[in-house]
Order: C-alpha cells, then structure tokens, then sequence
C-alpha cells in the first residue's frame, strides 16, 4: 500500500470513528424512524459486504484479505448489537433487568471465547491445530501443521499432513517440495524423486524444488540428470549460494576438482559467510596436494568466520602437513577445541601432530580422549597403540 492510499484509508476511518461517536452522544437522533432505518442498514452492510469476499462465494481469496475484510464484519455485528440493545430498552423498559441479565451473559460468552481463541494463538502448533476442526478440507492448514512438526522434528506425522495437502490439492507444490525433502532424508529416494519432478513440471520457475531434486539425482548417481537440476535452479534463481555449492559436492564426486572450485567459490561470493563452501575448497585442495593454496583460502575463511571450528580444523591439518607445527597447526586445533571439545577428530588429529612433534606425553592424553569420545575412530587406536608400544621401549630403555 503507498503512502497516498494509507492516508486515504486512515482519513476514512478517522470519519467513520467521529460518525460512531456522534450518533452515540445524540441518544434523541436514534428515536428519530429514518436514523434508525439508515443505522440498521449502515450495521448490515457492515456485516454482510465485508464477509462475502472471504466466504470464497465469488473468487477465492487469500487468508491475510479474508482476515482484514473480517474486520469489517465484526463492527457491523457490533453496530447492529448496540442497535438491538438501544431499541430493547426503549421497547421493554419493564424488563431491564431481564435485558441486563441477556446482555451480560453475552459478554461473558464472548469474553470465555476470546480468552479461548487468545490460547489457541499461545504457539504455532495449537493455532495451526485449532484450524483443522474449521477448515479440515484446506490444503494450506494441513501443509502449516506438517510444516510445523518438520521444524520441531516429527517427521513422521509431518508426512502424513503433508500428504493430505497433496491429496486435497494436486498442484501444490510447496507441500510436493517439503514432502520430497523429508522423504530424501530418510533415504526414500524414489518417492522423493517422484514428488519434486512433478512440482517443477506444475512450477517451472521454482527454483528450491529444482535444487532438491538435483540433490535427490545426485544420491542416486544419475549424475547428469542432477547437474542439469541445479543449472535449472540457478537459471530461475541467479542468486542461490546453497546450489553453487551442492553443484560443487556433484563435481566433487565426479572429480571434476577445477569446477568445483569454481562453484564453491561462486556461493562463497553470493554469500561471503557461507562455511560449508568454504571449509569444502580447503578439504579438496588438501586432497588434492594443494597445500599452499589450501593455506591461503582457509586464512581467507577465518577472516571472514573466525569462530568457525570446521575451518580451523581443516586448516591445522593443512599446516600440519606443511610441518607448521609450533604456534600455527596446534593453535588452529586448540582454537578448535575451545569452541567445539567434544570432536573426536580433532583431538585424535591433534594426538597425531603430537606424536609427529616428539611431544608423546600430549599425544598420549589427546588420542585417549578422542577414544573415549569416539571408540571407533578410524586410525585413533592404532596410532594410540603404535605410541604406547614407543613409550614402553623407552620406558626399558631408561631401566637398562
């Protein structure tokens, strides 16, 4: 809404409130038959207009239209409520008292159902709940509440709301989107494929669905059908850092090493904060013998991510390698651990620059504490057996 139109509307308001609040301070006006005629067709209006665009008589309307002309309606039910009352009493004056009782218990009645209704909005879970006993055929209501127990982790149930959203709508495909999500996390690649390959044949241009389902082609290695997903997406979203970089994951694996730097680098400028992307160049430039380069984008990171964990340890292993042990690596891995103790690998990785360092005692102490964080650790207990055995010939060496 401009700012001409906002004035317009609260200009009319103003008018309406001013014209409320004279006709109540001239009781004597409401005795007069015509201004009780053009009252009780003012209240009706009011009550009945309003409404019929959000009974869907007409044209459907969305839910933000539906509740403002809603409005409306309510001033004209009370307008005509203070009419009926205003004329009982000049009518029934013998029974105020009967009319006190009616009118108090209206309020009471309506008073229990706001405070009612005022529960309902306390969260989104009871709200989006309380809508399906009015609106149990609206595929919207069905997708909120699936929607709402996705974000707090019931997958299970939300399936089974967002289900019903298809059903009750084919075409919808926001809910085809966040089903196919769902069912890409646990693996039911198939069905999920399925879902996002009709929502951006329903929706062209929707870009996140196309994304998904390039990831979705990805898992089950049709690795063509993916990249071409994800141009799609970009081609409808230039702007989408989390595509670049999921691009950059599809060249990886095809060991396509130059092209997923190249993509991972375009999601780290559309988005300078973006820490998988980063930390993802400084893994495969370790892997692939880059190291200085490796070095220098991940100094370039933690400019810009300086209490990112992933990267430092990426980082220290690269520095590590270089044989920068003193200050740079084992900083890098302390820092690390500072902000994340509980990583196995880091601790196991910083037992291993220990060990190589000479420094046995502290290698000692930091392999047993990524085994106990991660019994499993691939390599930690063959490197905490390889330096127990080295502690024990010493040890000997020192009895002789």
């Amino acid at each position: 809404m401009n700012q001409s139109l906002k004035s317009r509307y609260h200009l009319s308001v103003l008018i309406y409130h001013l014209c409320m609040m004279y006709s109540i301070s001239s009781p004597n006006l409401l005795l007069h038959r015509t201004l009780r005629v053009r009252t009780l067709t003012f209240g009706l209006v009011l009550l009945v207009i309003p409404f019929l665009p959000a009974s869907n008589l007409f044209f459907r309307v969305g839910f933000v239209i539906a509740e403002r002309v809603l409005y409306l309606s309510t001033a004209g039910y009370c307008l005509i409520l203070t009419y009926g009352v205003g004329l009982s009493y000049c009518l029934w004056r013998k029974h105020k008292k009967l009319l006190h009782t009616a009118l108090l218990g209206l309020l009471c009645l309506n008073v229990a159902r706001s405070a009612f209704r005022s529960q309902q909005w306390r969260s989104e879970q009871s709200l989006f709940t309380s809508a399906l006993s009015v609106c149990p055929l609206n595929a919207k209501v069905h997708y909120n509440v699936g929607k709402n127990l996705a974000d707090r982790g019931n997958q299970s149930a939300a399936i089974r709301y967002y289900r019903e959203a298809v059903r009750l709508n084919p075409n919808y495909v926001h809910a085809m989107n966040n089903l196919g999500n769902i069912l890409k996390e646990r693996n039911e690649l198939q069905e999920a494929e399925e879902l996002l390959s009709k929502a951006v044949h329903i929706q062209p241009d929707f870009a996140a669905a196309w994304m998904n389902l390039g990831i979705v082609q990805n898992s089950l290695q049709k690795f063509g059908e993916a990249e071409q997903s994800y141009w799609n997406a970009i081609k409808f979203r230039r702007k989408y850092p989390d595509c670049y970089y999921n691009l950059g994951r599809l060249y990886a694996d095809l060991n396509r090493h130059l092209d997923a730097l190249n993509a991972w680098k375009n999601a780290t400028m559309l988005k300078p904060d973006h820490s998988l992307a980063w930390n993802n160049m400084v893994i495969l430039l370790d892997n692939t013998g880059n190291l200085a380069q490796a070095e220098m984008i991940g100094k370039e990171a933690l400019k810009l991510l300086p209490n990112d964990h992933t990267i430092m340890f990426s980082l220290a292993n690269v520095l590590g390698k270089l044989q920068k042990y003193k200050k740079e690596s084992e900083g890098f891995f302390l820092n690390a651990l500072k902000i994340n103790p509980s990583a196995a690998s880091c601790h196991g990785n910083l037992a291993v620059l220990y060990h190589r360092w000479g420094k046995l005692d502290l290698a000692k102490k930091h392999y047993e504490m990524s085994l106990k964080l991660d019994p499993n650790a691939p390599g930690t207990k063959e490197n905490y057996n390889m330096l127990r055995r080295k502690l024990e010939q010493q040890q000997r060496k020192t009895i002789v």
